[in-house]
């Protein structure tokens, strides 16, 4: 049974939620600055960098269903989730400042990177992956999960946001801007305190409603059996659409993410201030990182609108198409020689007003896609008896690390293949090598969103599915219990 049965508190909403300002901290360091920072800064080769970062991710990926699997089978007074949460948060932070600060302050090797990388990796999963898995476990209400997710897409993306702000206005403020240095340890160190703020702060809020004994004590670990159970797990039908489209998804996400720092300076200038007379911290910048929150605000009051209207299946396809459709259109007018001159506050403007649309219905999308993985939850418990909140959102994080990892690699080869030259200042970069790169961004993310769209239109779950799914469940309990009062089974074996 879930832990809160109808309407969920307006406290536990938040305090749930804030449990991913840590996720929004760390998506917005690998996606926005780790490859800038590391290629342009540090001076590695961004091929090297983003093969770097794949690999972490790959061999992440891999750890992450193990991850999941524990957890699901932690048996404390504690609950299942929250000794994750308690232990993870501070290796977590000290990891992450070595990120931004590699021993020695110098690149470190290929290898050397690929550590680093793996170990922030890691140890956030050991903190998001039980977070995120306590979502079916609160709650089955179709409505209230999105709510949730709501909460959880809000505060990772301001935490995001925060970090974002901070970096353009004070962190790396001065005259070289993104590549000042000295400005990325002080990112990584006011990263890795609200990081552990958020994980630790989270879990003390859900404390006294999730702190309980599970009812049932789970098998010993092997690893035989866990991969046995992942994989019996990763095999239901409705997780194979879901991964489906989520693995283009996530793909187009990464590549958007890592990518958005050499289009908002090369092409939309975006480092200069937004209109003439303004302070100097008063730039495009700034206004990308507010643009971006504000199109979270909005999809935070029109998603739930959207699933009751069209289910997260169509809200899920609806999102892929209009954000790939309105985030495009300002660079395909720039190469038509439509768009106003860039760098003008009237360029600056309009590509700020698309941008807020096309980020809003890609949230939507990503939203409506997470939000999916929890009524496959019950579909798995309907067909094996057994819950696996855990093995699941450990796939979701299993497909979004490889495809993220996917699309910075993309965003690398790009970034080469359009040859721009290392180090290189906004006002030096020919316009032939900013075409090359919008056009190869623009063909894989219209690629990308058009198999997005299609797979997860096509989720199998409906609202009126999985509500009848909760009746069966729910009358299955009520047989066992029957039973196990009648003497016919053991009434350990019932499914809480």
């Amino acid at each position: 049974m879930a832990f809160v049965e109808g309407p969920l508190s307006q406290r536990l909403k938040i305090v749930h939620g804030f449990g991913a300002v840590a996720f929004g901290v760390k998506d917005l360091g690998f996606s926005f600055f780790l490859l800038i920072f590391y290629n342009q800064v540090l001076g590695m080769d961004a091929r090297l960098v983003s093969l770097a970062l794949l690999i972490a991710l790959l061999v992440d990926a891999v750890i992450d269903p193990i991850i999941g699997n524990l957890s699901d089978r932690t048996y404390t007074r504690w609950g299942r989730r929250l000794p994750w949460l308690y232990l993870a948060p501070v290796p977590l932070a000290l990891m992450w400042v070595l990120l931004w600060h590699p021993p020695g302050g110098e690149a470190p090797s290929f290898l050397g990177l690929i550590a680093i990388a793996i170990g922030v990796r890691i140890l956030l999963s050991a903190c998001e992956v039980p977070s995120i898995s306590l979502v079916p476990e609160i709650t089955q209400d179709y409505d209230e999960r999105t709510t949730l997710f709501r909460y959880r897409f809000l505060s990772g993306w301001l935490g995001g946001i925060v970090m974002m702000i901070l970096a353009y206005t004070v962190f790396m403020s001065g005259p070289d801007g993104l590549l000042q240095e000295e400005g990325y340890l002080s990112f990584g160190i006011f990263g890795a305190m609200l990081m552990v703020l958020s994980v630790a702060g989270s879990a003390l809020g859900q404390h006294r409603l999730v702190a309980r004994l599970p009812e049932n004590r789970p098998p010993p670990f092997s690893l035989r059996s866990a991969f046995s159970e992942i994989f019996d797990a990763f095999s239901e039908r409705s997780f194979l659409f879901f991964a489906a489209g989520a693995l283009a998804a996530y793909v187009n996400q990464g590549m958007a993410f890592s990518i958005s720092n050499y289009l908002n300076v090369f092409v939309w200038q975006l480092d200069q201030p937004i209109v003439e007379g303004a302070p100097s911290w008063f730039t495009g910048l700034l206004g990308y990182a507010l643009t971006l929150f504000a199109s979270v605000v909005m999809m935070f009051f029109v998603v739930g609108q959207m699933h009751r209207a069209y289910g997260k299946a169509r809200s899920a396809a609806i999102g892929a198409y209009c954000s790939v459709i309105i985030g495009l259109a300002p660079y395909a007018l720039v190469l038509a020689g439509f768009w106003p001159e860039l760098g003008t506050p009237v360029s600056t403007f309009g590509f700020l007003g698309m941008l807020l649309f096309a980020n809003m219905f890609g949230v939507i999308m990503m939203i409506s896609a997470t939000s999916m993985i929890a009524e496959v939850v019950e579909a798995f418990e309907e067909r094996t008896n057994r819950r696996a909140e855990g093995a699941f959102y450990s796939g979701n994080w299993l497909i979004q690390k490889c495809a993220t990892g996917v699309g910075i690699f993309l965003t690398g080869q790009i970034v080469a293949a359009s040859q721009l030259p290392d180090g290189a200042r906004a006002d030096s970069v020919e316009m032939s090598v900013l075409s090359d790169m919008i056009i190869y961004h623009g063909a894989a993310a219209i690629v990308l969103a058009v198999l997005a769209a299609y797979w997860l239109g096509r989720f199998p779950i409906s609202r009126a599915e999985h509500e009848a799914r909760l009746e069966t469940l729910a009358q299955r309990r009520r047989d066992a219990i029957d039973a196990a009062a009648r003497g016919d089974i053991d009434a350990g074996t019932i499914v809480p």
